[in-house]
């Protein structure tokens, strides 16, 4: 079982892995060994709350299918456990994403000082580039 919450958790039996070699450059053992995992999960088929798969399904990541399947490769490590660990914590953690709350922004308006500092800055360079013009004799 994995804790997403403190009342959500979700059975290892919904979580699919495939074993399939590596990507990147070879090595001793490179064709002969399957150590990068596939993770796929169903959304729609899981027992997650449906709170959870609307906001899931809403996503607009990568990992996500058009199905409602989440698709998620682990090659770091060199050993199969390491990679499905990390695999499984990745997996969590996209769960456990969609529940952040995001703080409203509050507009803030530049102080007067500020403003006064960038117009006066501003006819400086103006009057800089103004002395660098042509003197007209006439």
């Amino acid at each position: 079982m994995l804790k997403i919450s403190n009342n959500v958790t979700l059975n290892e039996n919904e979580i699919e892995f495939s074993a399939i070699r590596a990507q990147g450059s070879g090595g001793q053992k490179v064709n002969k060994v399957s150590a990068a995992i596939h993770l796929r999960f169903d959304i729609v088929d899981s027992s997650l709350p449906e709170v959870y798969k609307e906001k899931l399904l809403a996503l607009s990541d990568k990992r996500i299918t058009k199905e409602g399947v989440i698709v998620i490769k682990s090659q770091e490590h060199r050993s199969q456990e390491q990679n499905r660990d990390e695999a499984t914590e990745r997996l969590v953690l996209l769960i456990k994403s969609i529940n952040i709350i995001q703080k409203k922004r509050v507009a803030t308006k530049p102080s007067k000082g500020s403003v006064k500092r960038r117009l006066t800055s501003k006819k400086q360079h103006a009057q800089k580039k103004s002395l660098r013009r042509k003197v007209d004799t006439g």
